[in-house]
């Protein structure tokens, strides 16, 4: 029977690909296999862009990655394999690298079945407030312009941005939200879908995978010291967008880019130029108002939400106190490599940026919408057992996490070429001494 994946918000076949050369990669077939989908009217999944006439808001709150919808277990490793050891316990010790006892299954039929319906006034509400305080807070920076206020504002401002790039994370409206952050928004979506299948595996995973220790020793000592040397990590999802990660190849802008297939061509095209778009009105903003207003209204807030992207990002899936494995071949699984990811409390910003840091169920099922996602989270805890990892809670701002980072920065540099479970190992000599305790 032909199997289904949510691809650009509609429902089409999906054509099975290789993984390791265009196209792009994808879900291996004894994972794919494992789902049998229910199709639902394509009307479900009309998302509106920029340029769609005849919008349908019953798309709305939908994230355009490819996942299960209606799951029933039909592999091998679903039926077997996941249930071949006791909740990980290996010689009386927790193995975070043990096959879980439960299937993918297993969870969802934990989360309520409301926490799967999406709500496209609610939705479109998370975007009309967002852009309220976004202009806001640039009239009330605007109007007072004074020292002492722009740099709160660029704070404010910045972690503005990076909520509205979180809601057309959710594709909500998605091209005209990340093309006014200066995010190309079809080249992004098909690069997370990516992640999305390919979660937690070494080789195919997208953004802030591990380096296999070839890769990392074939970089010269100046990429290697600038990529885990703080502020400059915080600073790479712009570079990442132009030339992906080191060991892989293609650009986010380009429709013949290694990351796409060619029926995407032509979404690249117009995300590239809603993009570039963007880019002239920020030249003629330039002209108009002076580059230093410009700088201060817009430049400044936007850097800060690319530390703010790249933060997010990176913690979920590294420092945690205890080391998780990455998986390559026959044993990683979509269930497997979703359950390293890593959920985190960012205190007062959790509402501001959408709960974003609900992250693990987020990442086993995308489609549930932002405003049910710590609903679905307590549910599913009873089920994920020791496979979950009970955030740290913070305080009021969440500066606990920059410890975190910068002990991860110091200690996780890259993974084995050999195994298929690794974990990330330190190079002692990258600053020149020996700081990896």
């Amino acid at each position: 029977m032909a199997s289904w994946v949510v691809s650009e918000c509609s429902l089409r076949p999906f054509t099975a690909v290789k993984i390791h050369h265009k196209p792009r990669p994808s879900l291996p077939s004894n994972t794919i296999n494992a789902f049998k989908f229910k199709p639902l009217p394509c009307s479900a999944f009309k998302v509106p862009t920029l340029w769609s006439k005849g919008r349908n808001l019953g798309g709305l709150g939908l994230l355009s990655v490819s996942a299960p919808l209606k799951v029933t277990i039909t592999s091998e490793e679903d039926k077997g394999k996941e249930e071949s050891t006791t909740d990980g316990v290996n010689n009386g010790e927790f193995d975070p690298g043990a096959a879980p006892p439960f299937k993918l299954s297993d969870i969802k039929a934990a989360i309520p079945k409301h926490c799967w319906v999406k709500d496209p006034w609610r939705s479109m509400s998370y975007v009309v407030r967002d852009v309220v305080v976004v202009f806001g807070l640039a009239a009330v920076a605007a109007y007072f312009n004074n020292w002492f206020v722009w740099p709160l504002y660029w704070i404010a401002q910045g972690t503005m941005f990076w909520a509205l790039f979180v809601l057309g994370h959710d594709c909500v409206a998605g091209h005209l939200l990340h093309s006014s952050i200066l995010v190309p928004y079809h080249g992004w979506r098909i690069s997370h879908r990516t992640h999305h299948q390919n979660h937690g595996h070494v080789e195919n995973d997208e953004s802030w995978h591990p380096l296999s220790e070839k890769i990392y020793k074939s970089l010269d000592n100046a990429t290697r010291l600038l990529r885990f040397t703080l502020p400059f990590p915080m600073l790479a999802y712009p570079i990442y967008l132009w030339s992906r990660s080191p060991g892989k190849k293609g650009s986010h802008f380009h429709p013949d880019s290694d990351l796409f297939v060619p029926n995407e061509r032509k979404d690249i095209i117009t995300s590239t130029a809603c993009w570039t778009a963007m880019v002239g009105l920020l030249a003629y903003l330039s002209f108009a108002m002076g580059p230093m207003p410009l700088l201060k209204l817009y430049g400044i807030p936007y850097a800060i939400f690319v530390m703010w992207l790249d933060l997010v990002t990176y913690l979920h899936h590294h420092g945690h106190d205890e080391k998780l494995p990455w998986y390559r071949g026959k044993e990683w699984s979509y269930l497997r490599g979703g359950l390293t990811t890593l959920d985190r409390d960012y205190g007062w910003i959790n509402n501001i940026h959408h709960d974003i840091g609900t992250h693990v169920i987020h990442h086993l099922f995308p489609q549930i919408p932002h405003y049910h996602l710590i609903e679905a989270t307590e549910a599913a805890k009873p089920v994920l057992g020791k496979y979950y990892r009970e955030p740290k809670k913070s305080g009021l701002l969440p500066f606990y996490l920059l410890g975190i980072l910068i002990k991860s920065m110091r200690k996780d540099h890259y993974v084995s070429d050999i195994g298929d479970v690794v974990y990330y190992q330190t190079d002692p000599q990258l600053y020149g001494t020996n700081k990896s305790d």
